[in-house]
């Protein structure tokens, strides 16, 4: 029993040497880093946690808390308010581990720089691909220079004009779901309609055979996919913590989503050559799976381009139109007059073609306005593949590059960028306050270059955002179409931004829905 309490006392002692030498190491690995900084250019942004490390562990643990309470828009506004200059007033720069810094930043020049201006110089990086393989793998999301202009190379026919424009698939799913939707009048979360929808559209594209999510809600792999994107977004704020959160229901979750997605693998896989090639002849019968199986017999690299673009099409395109509907929901003017234009094109049974879409003006103002306020993809994240620079905010006067180094992170946000007032003209009759839904801005304004990035920019610019928007049109446009109004139940203005990978209402969009002639309950 004394060795037992020997020993204990020894491991007490031991804790404040273990904490001396790790602050040791991190005092030795920052004072190499400074002098290479130096060596580069020596500018930085403003730096409130450089010099202290226990400032920057509790600025990790804010941002997680901030996370839980879907505060995180505003945990970023306040640090970069609080700690930002007159010449660097949107970027703030941390140090916590000594050899690596965090930029952080809601400048338009920078996400113009990191997205095209200097392309080469930014990526996922070796780290962000490390953290993020177990999902995503080696896909266009994880990947740089070959492999992501290879990966990207795969993706981009599925998303030729002549595919997006078939909309056959929205008409036939979105009419299940409105099929599926409760009597006019009574109340339903429509944002968990969304997500059924906008899967059961995706693996159809994708795999050539939805999961039927809207007849069958639930699933395992539904269940899977979401908690890992929730793990997943904890372990990337968690920065260099994140070797101490425990995977053992992210792991549960990979497999699951394995388990679901390999079986559809292997039957790609099993096909003939020569079976492939008729397919890909056919363009209905031809999928973004059969694609894949013609170039590679890799079943990795298959059902890692499939997850990535899974997950690209379901979460933000759901998200979307979840927004779109919670401000459609409190502004009924806007809802009237969307809805005359959606029937004054298509009358109250025409089924919207392509050219509808595009044609509609108000119906794309509204989506952009919904892009505007609720980008969906809230935060990104970029590595520096080599010593380089952001174009504004160092020096006196703001106007000198900063000092990047290779390694460093960019951690930019379009929703704080695209929310920022003073990139917006003035309040006035034709143009409301920016904080505000009002679609009607887009008819005498346009954004400038790199103030409205909803898809990114530059070589990465999404992909599928002309697959996105179609779809989001498509649905908005027949459901306004079938129905005269909406109401929300609940208090809207205590809506919350829930921001994991994709940015959605934290507490859905519980609404009523009403048919021309029907009355309130």
């Amino acid at each position: 029993m004394l060795r037992d309490i020997n020993l204990g006392y020894a491991a007490l002692l031991a804790i404040p040497g273990l904490f001396v030498s790790l602050f040791l190491i991190r005092a030795i690995k920052k004072f190499f880093y400074d002098l290479r900084v130096k060596k580069a250019g020596g500018i930085h942004a403003p730096a409130p946690f450089n010099n202290n490390p226990i400032k920057g562990i509790k600025f990790i643990l804010g941002s997680a808390e901030a996370q839980s309470k879907n505060q995180m828009l505003a945990h970023l506004n306040k640090n970069i308010d609080d700690y930002a200059t007159i010449a660097c007033p949107n970027c703030i720069e941390m140090n916590i581990t000594g050899g690596q810094r965090q930029f952080i930043t809601r400048e338009p020049e920078h996400v113009k720089a990191v997205l095209t201006g200097k392309f080469a110089d930014y990526g996922k990086g070796p780290q962000f691909h490390e953290l993020w393989s177990p999902f995503l793998g080696d896909s266009i999301f994880t990947t740089d220079n070959k492999q992501w202009s290879d990966s990207r190379g795969l993706i981009r026919p599925m998303f030729a004009k002549n595919r997006i424009s078939d909309l056959e698939t929205f008409e036939r799913r979105t009419q299940v779901m409105l099929g599926l939707f409760p009597p006019a009048g009574e109340v339903f979360d429509v944002m968990a309609f969304f997500y059924r929808l906008t899967i059961d559209i995706t693996t159809e594209f994708l795999m050539g055979e939805g999961i039927g999510s809207l007849e069958n809600p639930r699933g395992e792999f539904v269940e899977a996919f979401e908690e890992v994107q929730k793990i997943q977004t904890y372990l990337t704020i968690a920065g260099p913590l994140h070797r101490f959160y425990s995977r053992t229901s992210y792991n549960r979750g990979i497999k699951k989503i394995d388990d679901f997605i390999l079986p559809f693998v292997r039957k790609a896989l099993a096909l003939p050559q020569d079976e492939l090639q008729k397919l890909s002849r056919s363009e209905r019968s031809f999928t973004f799976l059969h694609s894949l199986a013609l170039f590679t017999r890799d079943p990795k690299v298959i059902r890692d381009q499939i997850i990535a673009v899974l997950l690209a099409g379901r979460d933000t395109t759901a998200a979307t139109l979840s927004w779109t509907f919670y401000e459609l929901s409190h502004y009924p003017e806007i809802y009237a007059k969307l809805r005359a234009e959606v029937l004054a094109t298509l009358g109250e049974n025409g089924t919207p073609t392509y050219d509808d879409l595009k044609n509609m003006k108000y119906l794309r103002n509204t989506v952009n306005e919904t892009l505007r306020l609720y980008p969906a993809v809230p935060f990104n994240i970029r590595c520096a593949l080599a010593d380089t620079t952001l174009p504004t905010g160092g020096g006196p006067n703001g106007d000198l590059p900063l000092t990047v180094l290779k390694d460093d992170f960019i951690i930019y946000s379009t929703l704080a960028l695209q929310r920022r007032k003073d990139l917006y003209p003035p309040v006035s009759e034709k143009f409301a306050d920016p904080n505000v839904f009002s679609p009607e801005r887009w008819e005498n304004w346009h954004p400038k270059a790199w103030t409205y990035v909803p898809f990114n920019g530059g070589p990465r610019i999404c992909i599928g955002q002309n697959f996105a928007l179609a779809e989001v049109s498509y649905v908005v446009a027949r459901m306004v179409q079938k129905y005269e109004r909406m109401e929300y139940v609940g208090d809207w203005a205590a809506q919350e931004y829930k921001t994991e990978i994709v940015g959605c209402p934290e507490k859905g969009v519980r609404v009523r829905f009403f048919e021309p002639g029907s009355k309130a309950q």
